[in-house]
């Protein structure tokens, strides 16, 4: 990966949308051989996907939700079992593995207050080998980056 395909990248995480003669533009080269470095970055796996940016309040999720997760055990049944709940669950957008006193983090998104005591009580309790969960709930953000930040040449 060059300093052309970092700048390509970039542009695409700020307008995923953009054609290919505008991103051509943008990152001073010709309409063919940015194509062919963009289907290169995509076989590559570096671009995994596009995707819209969906404001979560209009949409119908004002509350955002961060649920750190401490697991009863940590054998191997336990641990496989809970994350593949986890990742069919569509109210949690992500779970991270944690070091530390918890084991996981969840952002969870919810429609209101009663509806995230609704997921609790029917969907994540539900989930054996929990041990314990805590939750805080986010005023606001001041910061959620669309994209990646730019990496020094190497």
């Amino acid at each position: 990966m060059d300093r052309i395909d970092r700048k390509i990248l970039h542009e695409l995480q700020l307008d995923g949308r953009l054609s290919n003669q505008e991103l051509a533009q943008r990152v001073n080269l010709s309409p063919s051989p940015c194509l062919r470095r963009v289907r290169r970055l995509e076989e590559e796996g570096l671009i995994r996907g596009y995707t819209a940016i969906v404001d979560q309040k209009a949409y119908g999720y004002p509350l955002t939700v961060f649920t750190r997760i401490s697991l009863a055990r940590h054998d191997t049944e336990t641990v496989t079992s809970f994350e593949r709940r986890v990742r069919e669950i569509d109210e949690i957008l992500d779970c991270f593995v944690l070091t530390g006193q918890r084991d996981y983090q969840l952002r969870v998104v919810a429609a209101s207050l009663e509806d995230y005591e609704r997921f609790m009580r029917e969907t994540l309790h539900t989930i054996p080998g929990i041990g314990s969960i805590d939750t805080s709930f986010a005023f606001g953000v001041v910061k959620q980056a669309p994209s990646l930040p730019a990496l020094p040449p190497r």
